[in-house]
């Protein structure tokens, strides 16, 4: 299979799984892909989930440029099912273990993420302006917000690869770890988030989503709106009572 799914207790680890491809997506793996991650939102035992790529040198290399050309008109292939789209799309939190190359698609599929972690021999690039065009998946857009708008013209007019030092440094991953420590950082980072309540949980991810481009006082006041949803929660009553009571609080997601 080209993408696996790993459901350890409330954390789910997706993997793409074409390392002799360097995990270049398909449009079959791009639709085996959204299935997976539509699992991951319909379970409500799942809180945290992990994107990873299959073997030592790729993340993900974006969409396989061997089959682009099978799109029947340029109207098509804008309107295929973009991957990028589903993860941005997911409800869960989600953290990206970068273990190799995250070119293209595969950056665009990392910025997706909420956090991004990195492996030190991990490399990010978009390289489409190499080949003829750009990104279409919020390229420009997510990377400008993460490292700035030279630092994002520097990797979009060139294309040119950076590193993992200089992803750390720009803010475009929170943190590197050697390779074999990546994906064991990034189960326990979603654990620690799992453990939260839930609807918390997503409605600050649904927040920090708005607050990209929602202006500064219609972002304050959703935030506030947001706050009270998750103020009437079962799960809040519960943190409260736990708070007074000096005990570790159970949160069932209600």
């Amino acid at each position: 299979m080209d993408v696996l799914l790993d459901v350890d207790g409330p954390v789910a680890v997706v993997t793409l799984n074409r390392p002799a491809k360097l995990n270049a997506i398909t449009p079959d793996m791009a639709a085996a892909l959204r299935a997976c991650l539509s699992r991951v939102d319909a379970d409500p035992a799942i809180r945290a989930a992990v994107l990873t790529g299959a073997g030592e040198r790729s993340f993900c290399v974006g969409s396989d440029i061997g089959e682009l050309d099978e799109y029947a008109t340029p109207w098509e292939f804008r309107n295929r099912g973009d991957y990028g789209d589903a993860v941005r799309a997911l409800r869960t939190p989600i953290i990206a273990a970068v273990n190799g190359y995250a070119y293209g698609g595969g950056l665009e599929l990392a910025m997706a993420c909420d956090i991004r972690l990195a492996a030190d021999t991990a490399t990010f690039a978009a390289p489409e302006i190499k080949l003829g065009w750009i990104g279409g998946s919020g390229q420009s857009a997510l990377l400008t917000h993460a490292v700035g708008p030279g630092n994002a013209a520097t990797m979009l007019l060139t294309g040119d690869p950076i590193d993992a030092a200089r992803a750390v440094a720009w803010g475009l991953v929170t943190d590197v770890y050697p390779k074999d420590e990546l994906v064991k950082a990034a189960r326990e980072l979603a654990g620690r988030i799992a453990a939260r309540p839930p609807i918390a949980a997503q409605t600050a991810k649904a927040n920090l989503k708005a607050a990209y481009s929602m202006p500064l006082d219609q972002a304050i006041q959703y935030e506030r709106d947001l706050q009270t949803v998750c103020f009437s929660t079962a799960d809040a009553a519960e943190g409260r009572a736990a708070f007074a009571e000096r005990r570790e609080p159970v949160f069932e997601g209600r």
